[in-house]
């Protein structure tokens, strides 16, 4: 069951990767004539929406096979909960993309959510067991809701990234606020596919550092390192022969293997970066944005501030209040400043502030769309850098 759970979300894959292609030959490719022999829109984008919605069944199918072999929902570490943020975002995608019927949105989703399972690929994919602490139906209604709620805010991001694309002069000699802002988007969307890249260029190798270290309580540990240590523990002795000493010790309340995965996918997403410009002479930015030249601004400016308005609740729900109910329970204290409960705080001001300033002082078009792609960094922040970096209550993660 667990093997046809893994078989189960590779196919989800695979078919995502054939509704990205529909999308983008919709968007790129010529009209159709119908009976009366009169030019009419391609149907590529109905294939991409099918595919899609197969892809979501299949991405659960997924979902309720693993959830089966464990016992318990599949949300408990990094591989579990990143998928399912996947899926979550692949199933606000059908429902949105069923109401607006805009094929662009499926060519920049459709490849994120690819790059988010890609991304959950690298961690361990093997069913753990549950904590003690964790071992509660609040950990399912928490984390599930939250997942919902952030899949759904992250359309929003698609929907502002293409509205930038579409309006902003990228392909000017002089480089703008404007437009270092949407290369930096393109340079850590990179980043992640070339850490994926990297990491499974490692993996093929088997390549593993192991270290001898104390832990934060004190006690003898070891520290498993798959990817060279450039950033090493706090006092640790490198076990393994013939692999590179750090060159950097950490200090012990920094996760030192998750900061040294980190910084190994913000450099090679910066090689791989550098490689693009070089070769094309080009903004990235500038060579996507002939696919959104037929795109209505106003349209995707509505569908981010529509996802934005579904999400913001569904994920003060799971975020804060079913967290709280969990934290008393698990913890027995509602709130403890921990820096995982602390970024999730952020998240709901930063998103209610948006709420407050599209609603009140009519934010619209361009500064809603940065506001709806910071939003989106604050929860992948708190996503990777505060679940891995930081020590805390839920560095289980």
């Amino acid at each position: 069951m667990e093997q046809l759970s893994m078989n189960l979300l590779a196919v989800a894959f695979f078919l995502y990767l054939a509704a990205t292609i529909f999308y983008a030959v919709s968007v790129t490719g010529g009209k159709w004539r119908n009976k009366e022999g009169r030019m009419t829109g391609n149907n590529w984008g109905k294939f991409g929406y099918i595919t899609a919605i197969l892809g979501v069944v299949t991405a659960l199918g997924y979902f309720f096979a693993r959830w089966a072999v464990a016992g318990h929902a599949p949300v408990s570490n990094m591989f579990e909960y990143t998928a399912f943020f996947a899926i979550t975002l692949s199933l606000a995608f059908v429902i949105l993309y069923g109401i607006y019927r805009v094929d662009v949105l499926g060519v920049i989703t459709m490849p994120i959510i690819m790059l988010m399972i890609a991304y959950a690929s690298v961690f361990s994919t093997e069913v753990q067991p549950l904590q003690p602490s964790l071992q509660s139906h609040w950990l399912e209604i928490h984390v599930i809701t939250t997942a919902i709620g952030q899949g759904i805010l992250a359309i929003s991001f698609g929907a502002g990234l293409i509205y930038l694309l579409r309006t902003i002069d990228l392909k000017s000699k002089s480089m703008t606020k404007k437009t270092f802002g949407v290369e930096f988007i393109m340079y850590a969307l990179m980043s992640t596919l070339a850490f994926v890249i990297v990491t499974n260029a490692f993996s093929a190798f088997d390549y593993e550092a192991n270290f001898a270290y104390i832990n934060e309580d004190g006690e003898p540990a070891e520290k498993l390192y798959e990817l060279p240590p450039l950033f090493g523990p706090n006092e640790g002795e490198l076990l393994t022969e013939e692999r590179m000493q750090p060159w950097v010790e950490m200090p012990d309340w920094i996760v030192s293997d998750d900061l040294n995965t980190v910084f190994w996918a913000l450099s090679s997403g910066l090689i791989l970066y550098g490689l693009v410009r070089l070769l094309t002479r080009r903004r990235v930015g500038a060579l996507l944005q002939p696919l959104f030249k037929g795109v209505k601004p106003h349209t995707v400016d509505e569908i981010s501030y529509r996802s934005i308005a579904i999400g913001f609740p569904v994920f003060a729900l799971g975020g804060l209040a079913f967290a709280m109910i969990y934290a008393q329970i698990a913890w027995t204290r509602f709130w403890g400043w921990d820096p995982k409960e602390v970024w999730a705080l952020v998240t709901f001001l930063f998103y209610a502030a948006y709420l407050h300033l599209r609603l009140n002082r009519n934010w619209h078009g361009e500064p809603s769309a940065w506001l709806a792609v910071i939003g989106f960094a604050i929860i992948i922040f708190n996503l990777i850098f505060v679940n891995l970096v930081i020590a805390g209550l839920h560095s289980y993660a």
